[in-house]
């Protein structure tokens, strides 16, 4: 575990207050539709020349997810939320939904993890709390902050659009591009600079053990092509920002591939 020297530097950039926007990088990418390929026997001549809905509909659907953009309004966090890339990215996908709400109602509403920051005498991090429960730390900046996870906002998503958060944590990447080229955008965890973390920490908490890069950061996923994804930035405050589509879901990956939505 890191000295509280090295602490002490990178406490104004734990969580979401750290990182520049990746410039676009041209790189070209397989499409991410694959052909559709069937055991079935041909049907029969007479019948071949009526066209065949369900294939029509496939065809259709396989040509929606090459490319999605949706004109999500750009919120920034800050001044008021140094560390609030979170639930400002959460604002910004639920104004897109219809909901009257904003940055500093859902500052208020998100469930807060309030377990203090406990350092050893040698300014080692011993405990803290858990961001799967809460957020964790002092989201204003006026203390140390870090971060929320998926669970919390899934809360928050449901008490705006009862029953219609969907949590696409854990799901594969393709899955949350189909949601979003069905017109849902999502927030996505990733770092600040949308490259792979480099720099770890961790604390206990209770019983477990927390171990989380520090650079992390959260933004809303508005689309994609084949070879972007496009992201509305609440820290860099940019609007669809493109990010080469293989290296961002590299970091997706190992930001353990948090995403939210809903329906």
């Amino acid at each position: 575990m890191k000295t509280w020297h090295f602490i002490g530097i990178l406490l104004p950039l734990l969580g979401c207050s750290h990182g520049s926007p990746a410039e676009n990088e041209a790189q070209t990418q397989k499409t991410l539709n694959t052909p559709i390929i069937t055991n079935e026997s041909p049907e029969p001549i007479q019948e071949m020349a009526v066209p065949n809905p369900i294939q029509k509909q496939e065809k259709r659907q396989q040509q929606q997810k090459s490319k999605a953009l949706m004109n999500v309004p750009l919120i920034k966090q800050n001044p008021e939320l140094k560390y609030g890339c979170e639930v400002t990215s959460l604002a910004m996908m639920l104004k897109y939904a219809g909901a009257d709400t904003d940055k500093m109602k859902l500052f208020n509403e998100i469930k807060k993890d309030n377990d203090p920051l406990k350092r050893s005498a040698n300014g080692d991090i011993l405990s803290w709390g858990n961001p799967a429960e809460g957020f964790v730390g002092d989201m204003t900046g006026k203390q140390a902050g870090y971060a929320v996870f998926d669970k919390p906002m899934i809360d928050l998503i449901n008490r705006y659009l009862p029953g219609r958060a969907v949590n696409l944590t854990g799901k594969d990447f393709n899955e949350v591009l189909e949601h979003v080229s069905a017109g849902y955008p999502a927030v996505v965890w990733t770092t600040g600079d949308y490259r792979l973390p480099d720099r770890w920490e961790s604390w206990t908490h209770g019983n477990e053990v927390i171990k989380t890069p520090l650079d992390l950061h959260a933004v809303v996923l508005v689309g994609f092509n084949e070879t972007n994804v496009f992201l509305n930035d609440p820290l860099s405050g940019r609007k669809q920002v493109p990010v080469n589509k293989i290296r961002f879901i590299e970091t997706w990956k190992a930001m353990q591939s948090r995403a939210v939505s809903y329906r």
